[in-house]
């Protein structure tokens, strides 16, 4: 990206201190092509991510991590009613937005989410209709293909997901000999794009956003992509969207516009050679006025071009010529890319300023779509662009869940107390955040954290209650037959009235909204109101939302599900040949693995859920998807067991649910444990006040960023006094990648000391260097009191930081 490229320096830094985004061509001017991801049977596996060479040697048959990146959620089709768009200023029909998001560094976006709660759970799938999964550097890999979790949760959505080609400038170690080989011709195929095809095909995403801004091309290079793509789209449902940087004449040289010298690359004559083109930062008025008169004329749509916007530095304080693309009034110029929306994340202290930030980004000031008068420029996209909606078939259920959380319930019941994110779990977000319409105060609505029916989240609805509340949620398109029925889960404070009323309109009066009581609740506790809709039968429902009445000064009340499906909840057939396919020791007494089975042979199956079998009857909720395969990052031995049984259930679309299929893994005889949890620790210094040694001393990873250790001191040393000399045999340290962090600030170099007494000298246990894993484990025999990690090297790169997220001493 052009406007990007002169702040690269200073932004990689600003972002390596961050850990949240990734360093692209700017962290590493390396020419050599990054070698393939060695994978131990039941590691963590990733996004895959290819330079041209290495992708022809791709095979998924071949590759362990390509079965837990596919994608079984089909793109949704999407309703998009102009009468019930929440703002008056959006014009429907018209430009479209495409974001281009990082969710993490290109070798480290994990296949099916962390158990890191802190994370990049996009909210506002309403208002775009791309999603482009950013990545690409000269160092790691220029061909990012996108993870399971986000191709889910955007076809949940109905939103295509384009892959990432980056053919990054030559300062930032571009080789146009990477442009050649992309483009190689073999006979009349080009491999690549064969290769291309295939991965968008069996990971299940719709295309890819091709960025070229190596320079030292020429008129034939630039010919051989435009042929390329072509023949990519040829081979199926591929679709590509180009960059403006590339000419046709083979220079680098961003126009700002659809011109002569780059509209070969949208269409060449009567052929189609790309789907959609991103014209870079620099557009003006007259630029895109003239873009859509030339694509008019080349008979493509001025709303297949789209504008870019930088807001990854400054967000909704970005300064945009909003007239220029969007005047009021009048039609949109072209549609809209919008480059890293992640800032709503990155530049956040915490969950709920991500989501402050993020619905000042997309809803506007007021956090009402409706209502975007503000005197920053800023008025937020809802105020551009009209909602659209997935919703148009049953059944349709939402927990209102985000696709993270600090814990899992299910059916209520909470069955797992670690942090995790899974955008493959998110549902379906409401259509309109928030619309609430009163002649009173406003109750207001939030995705609440703290609670939920299903998974890690629920709707909370809270405020003075003192006159009539519609809270709009679902913009709908869902047929009512016969046995039709609406259920809504809800939890009240104390047994009593709800005050509250499930509000449908159907599209015969979309604006009028008919109410079905949810009666008073008997318990504190989750209850299901299931209504019957059999009156409005050969109806079919515009909306969906919740009507609040009565007169209550602290009104606080739940909601942890909506479902509309017809007859009984349906189940699916249980899986059948759970394996395990290979386990990995994090610890003596702690596990990874990867699982697979065979998909329920009948029903219609949501998501499938894994467990561990408890000594008590109870179980724990060890991680779901959608796929038939499923990386489990943490199974922990439960006291001297010599094996655990593993539970694998499908969730119907209805959220039924079906008997259980096991498989079993097996312990060694070892009980050691981590004779360094919660002991004392000291260290060389702490990068703040909260990165302190007892972080790295805590027994978790998963506190977000600032869980765990980190110093800048010259010297770098972490100590932990075991208390009295203990046998022990392994120390283990889990560095920068083992808490969400960049793969690149894994410790590089580093020495394992431990002593009796303080009057001992160290001896050395092991010496390292050279290391890139996020966790490494060390064989120690010793009687040790005291246990060292000396650190040499810090990082992959001169950054100058040590990121130390657990030093464990494993003995008896």
């Amino acid at each position: 990206m052009r406007r990007h490229l002169p702040l690269l320096p200073i932004a990689a830094l600003f972002a390596a201190l961050l850990g949240l985004v990734p360093l692209t061509s700017a962290a590493s001017a390396a020419g050599a092509e990054a070698p393939a991801r060695a994978q131990a049977a039941g590691d963590q596996p990733y996004a895959s991510y290819w330079h041209p060479n290495t992708l022809l040697s791709w095979d998924p048959a071949t590759d362990p991590d390509a079965r837990f990146n596919r994608s079984r959620v089909p793109l949704r089709p999407r309703v998009s009613d102009p009468g019930l768009k929440a703002n008056a200023n959006a014009r429907a029909g018209e430009g479209k937005i495409a974001s281009l998001v990082s969710f993490g560094p290109t070798s480290n976006n994990p296949s099916q989410g962390s158990t890191n709660p802190h994370y990049y759970a996009f909210g506002h799938w309403q208002y775009i209709d791309k999603l482009v999964f950013w990545g690409g550097s000269a160092s790691e890999g220029l061909i990012l293909a996108p993870n399971a979790t986000v191709i889910d949760a955007a076809h949940r959505n109905g939103v295509k997901v384009y892959g990432t080609v980056f053919f990054p400038p030559t300062a930032y170690g571009g080789q146009i000999q990477w442009v050649r080989d992309f483009a190689g011709k073999s006979g009349s195929t080009y491999p690549v794009a064969d290769k291309l095809a295939q991965v968008a095909q069996y990971y299940g995403f719709d295309g890819w956003f091709i960025n070229q801004e190596t320079a030292g091309g020429d008129a034939a290079l630039a010919t051989e992509l435009r042929n390329e793509m072509r023949y990519a789209r040829s081979l199926g449902p591929v679709e590509f969207m180009w960059y403006d940087a590339m000419t046709e004449s083979g220079a680098v040289s961003w126009q700002d516009s659809l011109t002569s010298a780059n509209d070969s690359f949208l269409q060449e004559g009567s052929l189609r050679t790309s789907d959609s083109m991103f014209l870079d930062f620099g557009w003006s008025a007259s630029g895109l006025s003239s873009s859509r008169t030339l694509a008019r004329s080349l008979g493509r749509s001025e709303y297949e071009l789209y504008s870019g916007i930088d807001t990854e530095a400054n967000g909704s304080n970005t300064s945009v010529a909003w007239a220029s693309v969007f005047p009021a009034g009048q039609p949109h110029v072209t549609s809209l890319g919008i480059y890293r929306p992640e800032w709503t994340f990155t530049s956040s202290a915490n969950r709920a300023d991500s989501h402050a930030r993020e619905a000042r980004y997309w809803d506007g000031a007021n956090g009402d779509p409706s209502d975007t008068t503000t005197t920053s420029a800023w008025k937020g996209l809802a105020h551009y662009v009209p909602e659209s909606s997935p919703v148009t078939a049953k059944p349709f259920v939402t927990s209102f869940g985000a696709g993270q959380g600090d814990f899992f319930h299910s059916g209520g019941v909470r069955v797992g107390s670690t942090g995790w994110n899974n955008l493959s779990l998110q549902d379906v977000p409401p259509t309109y955040r928030w619309l609430v319409g009163s002649t009173g105060a406003k109750l207001t609505p939030s995705i609440d954290f703290t609670d939920a029916y299903e998974g890690g989240s629920s709707l909370r609805l809270t405020g003075t209650l003192d006159a009539v509340n519609i809270v709009r949620l679902y913009q709908t398109k869902l047929p009512v037959a016969a046995d039709t029925k609406l259920s809504v889960v809800v939890k009240t404070p104390a047994a009593g009235p709800t005050r509250l009323k499930a509000a449908i309109s159907f599209t015969d009066a979309p604006a009028t909204f008919t109410t079905l009581d949810l009666g008073s609740t008997g318990t504190t506790g989750w209850e299901r109101k299931t209504l019957d809709l059999s009156a409005h039968a050969g109806r079919t429902i515009a909306q969906i939302g919740l009507q609040a009445a009565g007169s209550v000064a602290s009104y606080d009340v739940k909601v942890g599900q909506i479902a509309v499906y017809d007859g009984a909840v349906d189940t699916a057939a249980a899986p059948t040949a759970v394996t395990v396919l290979g386990t990995t020791d994090v610890s003596p007494t702690r596990k990874s693995l990867r699982l697979s089975w065979t998909a329920s042979a009948a029903g219609s199956v949501h998501h499938y859920e894994v467990y561990r079998r408890n000594t008590d009857g109870t179980r724990t909720f060890l991680g779901a998807t959608p796929n038939d395969a499923l990386f489990v990052p943490q199974l922990d031995r439960v006291g001297t067991e010599t094996s655990t049984t593993l539970d694998v259930e499908a969730v119907s679309t209805e959220y039924g649910r079906s008997a259980a299929a096991t498989a079993t893994v097996g312990w060694s005889g070892t009980t050691d444990s981590n004779l360094a949890l919660n002991r004392p620790a000291t260290a060389s210094g702490q990068c703040n006040g909260t990165e302190t040694p007892a972080k790295a001393v805590n027994g978790t990873v998963s506190g977000g960023n600032g869980d765990k250790w980190c110093t800048t001191t010259t010297a770098k040393w972490l100590e932990v006094d075991l208390g009295s000399v203990r046998t022990v045999n392994r120390l283990t340290v889990k560095h920068a990648a083992a808490g969400g962090e960049s793969a690149s600030w894994n410790t590089r170099d580093f020495t394992l000391k431990v002593r009796g007494s303080t009057t001992d000298p160290w001896t050395t246990a092991a010496t390292v260097t050279g290391n890139t894993a996020a966790t490494t484990s060390h064989p120690v025999a010793a009687a040790a009191r005291y246990v060292r990690l000396e650190i040499a090297r810090p990082t992959q790169t001169a950054d100058p930081a040590a990121r130390i997220y657990e030093f464990e001493a494993w003995g008896s």
